[in-house]
């Protein structure tokens, strides 16, 4: 206790040797809801901290002009007049932050929100850190997880990548940040939700659900409610930005969600409009591209081997994503993930509109398994909406084969990609689930990739579903049965590399009738009618019970047992009946037989 008194002593005393005791104050002369004008203080500086009457009203330096200067209120505990004393106090507006406060709600000076107390052991951190360097910034190239397969598949997101979220109100965008702070859980990731003007409702129901996943030990939220002043409301994304980096610095990658930067854009134009800032575009701020980009530019992969992954959302309306705040943002980011309200509405969870969507760095971040089956999948499912665009008011059976296929393989890779919120899918189940598309084979061996992938399709039958699961097509070539393959002319003497399977030495080709064919079931994508019914024969070998009986060209026709006519002579007067079920050619008639003499003669 007595070591402490003497610092402040010496501290003091310092600063009367320093002239640091020397404060300007000046007086009230306009209020303005939270603005403030000021006369009086000559040696201010920009975002000064401002005491108002006492120290329970702090502001700070907001605009600075020849005889005024405008001070935004943070903190007001009482009624504020006109005349009363401004005291400068020549430092900086700072925040603080206890590592104690991890699982809590705290507010942008690292107050608990639910109890309103300050923590013992804060420690002072700059509202705005200083920006980060480029040389000490190293490539982002390790994946973060968000245990949503739309997005580690198609979308990947990376740790140091800044992806943006954004899509109209109720669509999901909300859920998608807390599904992947849920998957963040034993990852050594620190996640951090900073909600800005959001209600107590709201926040307390997003509390509550990181709770129930069990979030508390490695997430903390920041948020100013919608009653809060507004320039609060405007600090807290940077107040989060640099307890992250803080953590940063200690060696930890952190994961910061931003709910929502529309939100954060018109607090900055109400700020504006009051102060009588210059205003651009939409009533904005002049320098709002600014105010957003140093913002989101503290996303990054530091030299030290850590990170920031900022994951901002933006609200729009009608499903507009070129209006200014979005199109700002978008140009600022590393890619966006848009959502779409048509989409939720038909069941589509993530309503995710795979066509405007895009991550910038994409596989960069993602290992070369997951890689190679998400380009494929993207693949397939981009050339699904283009073909069920088209073809959406047709009957599918009228339909080729192959846009049959197609469209049932869309279909497929659809219900895949719906999820429910908080049902994690790992890297491993991924590759399990949709393995199949990019030919790795059976989910037993889906860590093997195979290097020459064809994509086949199997379309299930009504009549015989059976059958058709037990014929499973595999695309890895038996290096054994390659020198044994038939030698072919033409085009087709490499088929043993890529595009047949090899063949035993005793496999002689049948020919079968495209009907054969679909009778049976089977579906050969990017095959001429050679390849398919090579294909087909050798399926007829392994199982002859795939044939159709009645159309099996090999198989012996119905005999009809016919009673073979009496011995009779024969008699002119037989008449020949051409509608009976004997053949004309068994009753010679006597006409033919006169004739046939004639002929002779």
């Amino acid at each position: 206790m007595d070591g402490n008194i003497d610092n402040i002593i010496d501290k003091k005393i310092d600063d009367i040797v320093k002239k640091n005791n020397i404060y300007h104050i000046g007086k009230v002369v306009k209020i303005n809801n939270y603005i403030i004008e000021a006369t009086g203080l000559e040696d201010v500086f920009f975002f000064e901290k401002i005491y108002i009457k006492d120290e329970s009203n702090i502001g700070y330096v907001d605009k600075i002009e020849e005889d005024k200067v405008v001070i935004a209120l943070v903190k007001t505990t009482g009624d504020i007049r006109i005349n009363d004393p401004i005291t400068a106090s020549g430092e900086a507006l700072q925040s603080s932050y206890s590592k104690n406060a991890m699982g809590m709600i705290i507010d942008p000076f690292g107050n608990d929100k639910m109890s309103g107390k300050k923590f013992n052991d804060s420690k002072q951190i700059p509202i705005e850190s200083p920006y980060i360097p480029i040389m000490k910034r190293t490539p982002v190239n390790r994946p973060l997880e968000t245990g949503i397969a739309a997005i580690d598949l198609m979308f990947p997101i990376g740790k140091g990548q800044r992806q943006l979220i954004i899509g109209d109100k109720k669509t999901g965008k909300t859920q998608i940040l807390l599904d992947t702070i849920a998957n963040q859980k034993n990852k050594n990731v620190i996640c951090i939700y900073v909600a800005i003007g959001k209600t107590k409702k709201e926040v307390k129901r997003v509390f509550t659900k990181l709770t129930e996943k069990q979030t508390n030990s490695y997430t903390l939220i920041v948020a100013a409610f919608n009653d809060d002043p507004v320039p609060l409301i405007k600090l807290t994304p940077y107040v989060a930005l640099s307890i992250a980096q803080e953590y940063m610095m200690e060696g930890f990658d952190v994961l910061v969600c931003i709910d929502d930067l529309k939100t954060h854009a018109d607090a900055c134009r109400e700020m504006a409009l009051i102060a009588e800032k210059n205003t651009g575009r939409d009533a904005y701020p002049a320098d709002i591209f600014y105010i957003h980009s140093r913002l989101l530019e503290k996303g990054c992969q530091y030299e030290n081997g850590a990170s920031i992954t900022i994951l901002p959302t933006v609200q729009t309306k009608g499903g507009d994503i070129t209006d200014y705040i979005s199109t700002n943002i978008i140009s600022i980011t590393d890619g966006q993930i848009v959502l779409s309200e048509k989409l939720f509405k038909k069941g589509q969870k993530p309503a995710i509109n795979f066509g405007l969507s895009v991550s910038r760095l994409g596989g960069a971040v993602q290992s070369p398994d997951v890689k190679k089956v998400g380009a494929v999948v993207r693949r397939e499912v981009l050339s699904y909406l283009e073909t069920s665009d088209v073809y959406q008011l047709v009957n599918v059976e009228s339909l080729s084969d192959e846009l049959q296929s197609k469209i049932f393989k869309g279909q497929k890779l659809l219900g895949l990609l719906n999820q429910r919120k908080f049902s994690p899918m790992s890297q491993e189940k991924l590759i399990a689930d949709f393995g199949y598309v990019a030919g790795l084979g059976d989910s037993k061996v889906v860590d093997e990739l195979i290097k020459d992938i064809e994509l086949t399709k199997r379309i299930e039958s009504d009549e015989k579903p059976e059958k058709i699961k037990e014929i499973k097509v595999s695309t890895a070539v038996d290096e054994s049965l390659v020198e044994h393959a038939p030698k072919r002319e033409g085009p087709k003497e490499d088929f043993t590399k890529k595009d047949y399977f090899a063949r035993p030495s005793d496999f002689s080709e049948k020919s079968y009738s495209s009907t054969d064919i679909a009778d049976s079931g089977i579906t050969y994508v990017n095959m001429d009618e050679d390849q398919k019914n090579e294909e087909f024969s050798y399926v007829v070998k392994q199982d002859s019970s795939i044939l159709n009986p009645e159309a099996t060209p090999s198989a012996p026709a119905q005999e009809v047992p016919v009673t073979p006519p009496p011995e009779a002579p024969v008699q002119e007067s037989v008449p020949v009946q051409p509608e009976t079920s004997t053949p004309v050619t068994e009753i010679p008639s006597t006409t033919d037989t006169t004739n046939n003499q004639n002929t002779q003669q």
